[in-house]
């Protein structure tokens, strides 16, 4: 059984505990973290620590972290024969080089704590700087996943960038669109069968085919009105979107 130490508390790394918790394969042994009160939840079920001195060794060490904090932390860390990886989308795997072993361990998700989520159908990006690591990193994935991929720093960080604009950006229409809703009197509830429509268009057909709405069909007494409705903050992303829909749709018309 390979022994892994689990660095963080936050989304991913508290969906990682849950997933290997029942593996046979892999064992996290301990979770790291600075803070005393994050790890409370990790307490009972694993050793814990806040004391870089007292990090286990291990086969995997999992740096769950900020990207902000993932270059200064992994400079505190001791010398180590184990893989060490990060999950993080945007950073070089580069930033680890220090280590002999390193690499990345990307599951390409959206994660809120308190949120269950199935591993199964996640796709786990892995990268390392040698081939005998990827594999252990393809052994320690397709434990819990189904959909694996080796893919480069410079590949991760255009793929980090797109599942941006599909997710990030998207939710914060969402909250934009509930906001509208909720100022007019009107349950945003009523738009959920049209949000679930729209996200299965979009694995499922052409996307540029399925954009519909004013925007492309260049009906502009329907933008004006619209534009009415708004606060100058969602004019300017109303009339940005629009325009952009237009620029891409507008030879098709």
């Amino acid at each position: 059984m390979k022994r892994i130490v689990l660095f963080g508390t936050g989304n991913v790394a508290t969906h990682l505990f849950e997933a290997y918790k029942s593996s046979s394969k892999f064992k996290i042994v301990q979770v790291f973290n600075h803070s005393e009160k994050s790890l409370e939840t990790f307490k009972k079920n694993v050793p814990t620590t806040t004391d870089f001195t007292k990090v286990e060794d291990a086969d995997i060490y999992i740096l769950a972290l900020k990207d902000d904090f993932l270059s200064q932390f992994a400079n505190r860390l001791k010398t180590t024969e184990a893989l060490v990886v990060h999950t993080s989308g945007s950073v070089s795997m580069d930033a680890l080089k220090h280590f002999k072993h390193f690499g990345v361990f990307y599951p390409l998700q959206t994660f809120s704590k308190n949120k269950k989520i199935d591993f199964t159908g996640i796709p786990i990006c892995v990268e390392a700087n040698t081939e005998k690591d990827i594999q252990l990193l393809k052994e320690l994935a397709s434990e819990i996943a189904e959909n694996i991929f080796k893919i480069t720093s410079e590949q991760r960080k255009s793929l980090h960038v797109a599942a941006v604009f599909v997710s990030n950006f998207v939710n914060y229409l969402y909250t934009e669109g509930e906001s509208i809703c909720k100022e007019n009197k009107v349950p945003f509830e009523i738009l959920h069968p049209l949000i679930l429509e729209t996200a299965s268009k979009a694995v499922n057909m052409s996307l540029k085919e399925a954009q519909t709405g004013p925007a492309k069909r260049q009906d502009q007494a329907v933008i004006n009105s619209h534009l009415e409705l708004l606060n100058e903050e969602q004019q300017k992303i109303y009339s940005l979107l629009t325009k952009s829909i237009q620029n891409l749709h507008g030879k098709e018309l």
